[in-house]
């Protein structure tokens, strides 16, 4: 019986652990896509820096799922996207007015961009 106890015990523990690594997505949740080009050199330490700094607004508390992504079809003219999940609304805006977010706007993405679209959808009901 204890042994059970032990193994069920140990079961609950990794359930945990892994809900707490998990994405935090819903259904209903604001999908933020940007995709973009940037004005550096393909391969150059100054895109690996932008990208870091991009996925680094990750941190702001409202941003779920950051993931940045690389094009690999001829089909546009974008090298690289983002795309992120918001719970709602009030998440999204807080992000867009946060500190962190307007510095990289008008320090870094108006600087070093050259070409981007946005995108930002909610399930279709």
């Amino acid at each position: 019986m204890k042994n059970i106890l032990i193994i069920g015990a140990t079961l609950l523990l990794a359930l945990s652990v892994m809900q707490c690594g998990a994405p935090q997505t819903s259904d209903n949740m604001i999908t933020h896509t940007v995709y973009f080009k940037l004005k550096h050199p393909k391969g150059s330490e100054e895109e690996k820096a932008f990208i870091q700094k991009a996925v680094d607004l990750g941190a702001i508390e409202t941003v779920h799922n950051l993931r940045s992504v690389k094009e690999v079809s001829p089909k546009n003219n974008f090298d690289f996207g983002l795309i992120m999940q918001f719970e709602d609304q009030a998440g999204y805006d807080f992000y867009n007015n946060h500190p962190d977010h307007v510095d990289f706007v008008e320090n870094v993405w108006k600087k070093e961009v050259v070409d981007f679209m946005e995108i930002d959808y909610v399930p279709n009901e």
